[in-house]
């Protein structure tokens, strides 16, 4: 599916609203910063994950620790899909979330 550029906007805004109200609803020391169409989320420990729009592309991009990550939004599903290992947003958002807090957050509606 080709994303017209207002629904990709639309898309990206709630999906990056959503992370940062899970991260906001949980108990983890952390700084979230939203500008210019990216979400930086700053853990206690100095790690950080970051969601920023990729509009040429249509694509989510998430910088961890363990890597870059790019994601198509699949209509079908629903979802924003990582285009090289098929891993939902949340499924990849749990994981470095655990990986770089240490805590297991639910990001299952992603």
């Amino acid at each position: 599916m080709s994303l017209s550029e207002s629904l990709f906007h639309e898309l990206v805004d709630a999906v990056q609203q959503a992370v940062e109200d899970i991260y906001d609803d949980s108990d983890l020391d952390l700084d979230l910063e939203n500008s210019g169409g990216v979400l930086t989320v700053r853990f206690d420990n100095g790690s950080q994950v970051i969601l920023s729009r990729q509009e040429p592309l249509r694509q989510l991009w998430v910088a961890a620790r363990s890597g870059g990550f790019h994601f198509d939004y699949n209509d079908e599903r629903g979802l924003w899909i990582c285009d090289t290992s098929d891993e939902p947003l949340g499924e990849l958002l749990a994981r470095v979330t655990r990986e770089q807090a240490g805590e297991e957050l639910e990001f299952d509606e992603l």
